[in-house]
């Protein structure tokens, strides 16, 4: 089925105005992180808080690389139905999702994680919803046999379906990584924050557990 310009167009809209909101969101996050603080800033909790972040970024890196495979430059010309598809209908997201907690952790605080979440979980909703709207629009009833047997997280692990092939597509591929590879520099962020902080560069207004 070819894609009409005007419903390209609208996807591109949705999907820009996904981005900015979220990032607007998740600056407001970051500033109240510069304010705040966990109450075991040095101590083991606050430091496995971290390493546990750090290890979702690292499954949201390598998981969203995972679905561009699959998903890269076809979500508008076909309906994309294996693999990560086939257990979950917006993978990406998921795992998204794994790097807003990771992101969030870094902060030592796991209030912090959880706030990134539920940020990223309500733009994406609104996203998710949008999206489907138009994929419904645009391919009809096989999109929503998709939509009846999948669900729109999941993952439900016993529809697992895969190709015996892949075609990839590198520019995809190697976008999304370089996307993902931006939650890594929370690391260093968070950990200037703490130390500007211990140096009362930064004031702490509240402390988060």
């Amino acid at each position: 089925m070819t894609v009409t310009t005007t419903n390209a167009f609208d996807l591109q809209r949705i999907q820009l105005i996904r981005k900015w909101v979220l990032g607007i969101a998740l600056l407001a996050a970051v500033a109240l992180a510069f304010v705040s603080s966990s109450p075991w800033v040095g101590e083991p909790l606050s430091e496995g808080i971290e390493s546990v972040g750090l290890g979702a970024i690292v499954i949201s890196i390598v998981g969203r690389a995972w679905c561009s495979l699959y998903i890269g430059g076809r979500k508008k010309a076909e309906i994309v139905s294996t693999g990560p598809y086939s257990i979950s209908r917006n993978p990406l997201y998921v795992f998204s999702y794994f790097g807003a907690f990771g992101v969030g952790a870094q902060t030592g605080s796991f209030s912090m994680g959880v706030l990134f979440v539920v940020i990223a979980v309500a733009v994406f909703h609104f996203t998710i919803r949008q999206e489907e709207a138009w994929l419904t629009a645009e391919f009809g009833e096989p999109y929503k046999a998709y939509m009846a047997r999948t669900p729109r997280c999941g993952p439900a692990f016993s529809k697992w379906q895969d190709n015996a092939e892949l075609t990839v597509r590198p520019q995809f591929f190697l976008t999304t990584i370089r996307d993902g590879l931006v939650f890594l520099l929370a690391v260093p962020i968070f950990e200037g924050v703490d130390w500007a902080q211990a140096q009362g560069w930064l004031p702490v207004l509240i402390h988060l557990p």
